[in-house]
């Protein structure tokens, strides 16, 4: 059984800093794309930050120059450094992977959810 586990998330203060982390565990074959995406109350889920088996990263214009994605290909975990939060970044944060499990063809699946909570 696949999952994709996070930690990091929390409340912090305007200007301050976060580390989320997302490992997938289970019976995995391949491990593709993962992503960070986040929704806040109201509003629709939205991609924060993706990253290619290879290192390619894309951002969300409203993180650009504050957010970095990063993965441990041999740990099966993708990171997301969050600097310069903002009020405006509160929100559930979801982890997000493409992968084929053993004996099963390839599928997104994602992570429970970690709160992010930024105070002004």
């Amino acid at each position: 059984q696949v999952q994709l586990l996070e930690s990091g998330g929390g409340l912090v203060q305007a200007g301050g800093s976060l580390r989320l982390s997302c490992a997938a565990s289970g019976n995995i074959l391949s491990l593709n794309d993962m992503g960070w995406y986040r929704q806040a109350p109201g509003k629709q889920r939205e991609l924060v930050a993706g990253i290619t088996p290879g290192g390619s990263t894309n951002y969300a214009d409203s993180v650009k120059g504050r957010f970095t994605i990063s993965r441990d290909n041999a740990k099966k975990t993708v990171y997301l450094q969050m600097n310069m939060l903002k009020p405006e970044d509160t929100a559930v944060y979801y982890c997000n992977a493409y992968l084929r499990p053993l004996g099963l063809p390839p599928n997104y699946y994602w992570g429970q959810g970690t709160q992010v909570t930024v105070s002004s």
